[in-house]
């Protein structure tokens, strides 16, 4: 194993990152419709004071706000007798791809990088 003395240190883990990393975690709880109130605390938290945590916890609370109207649809559609099975499977896919997305920008946010979550609206500006 050798070292190589031009390599980049390793990143360092600072509690503006912390902060940012939290707000897109809690998308873990997306399936049980709260998983906008994390990114909402940070990012009001946060607004005034460093710039780069309130934007990353604005994209998280953006994309849970998507993930809640999509689950709310998904929920109201599965009460539906004949349809009531694609609901249900909705839902179960919508809060998969809430967690995976949500770990992705969190691994992201961690490093250093900024995360854009996909098909995201923009509901709070």
């Amino acid at each position: 194993m050798s070292h190589d003395p031009y390599a980049a240190p390793p990143a360092r883990s600072t509690p503006a990152a912390t902060w940012a990393v939290l707000a897109h975690l809690g998308g873990i709880l997306a399936y049980f419709y709260v998983g906008w109130v994390t990114a909402l605390v940070v990012w009001l938290v946060h607004r005034g004071k460093d710039h780069g945590v309130a934007h990353q916890a604005l994209v998280a609370l953006n994309f849970q706000l998507t993930v809640l109207v999509a689950l709310v649809a998904a929920r109201i559609l599965a009460e539906f007798p004949l349809v009531g099975f694609v609901g249900w499977i909705a839902m179960v896919a919508i809060g998969v791809a809430s967690l995976v997305l949500s770990v992705l920008a969190a691994v992201a946010v961690s490093s250093g990088r900024t995360y854009r979550y996909p098909m995201t609206l923009e509901l709070v500006r």
